[in-house]
């Protein structure tokens, strides 16, 4: 059920990934995690498309209303640090390639 996932979330990366030989794919739950040198950084699951990003910039995309606090499942505690967009699949070329920009360059820049 989770290959379906981790190839949409494969096809993002090659899309949007500008090549980054850090960039690894891998299942994960019922979907796909996005690492970047070794540390997660998104997910595609049923939920939809998530992103690990500061914890500033997730509250401030879910008081905008452009994304969600991500839940694993649904009587699951919200998982902090993460945003969760639903309906990825509407947003823009550039709007995606940002997100994935922002995502791996948190990553880079942490240890978690």
């Amino acid at each position: 059920m989770a290959q379906p996932y981790l190839d949409e979330l494969q096809e993002l990366v090659n899309k949007f990934g500008s090549g980054d030989q850090n960039l690894v794919c891998k299942h994960f739950f019922s979907g796909a995690a996005l690492y970047f040198d070794g540390r997660i950084c998104a997910s595609l699951t049923p939920k939809g498309l998530a992103f690990k990003l500061p914890g500033a910039r997730c509250e401030d995309l879910i008081a905008k209303g452009e994304a969600v606090p991500l839940r694993y499942f649904d009587n699951s505690p919200i998982k902090k640090g993460y945003v969760l967009l639903p309906e990825f699949q509407t947003l823009e070329d550039t709007e995606l390639r940002a997100y994935l920009g922002q995502c791996t360059a948190y990553a880079a820049s942490t240890d978690t």
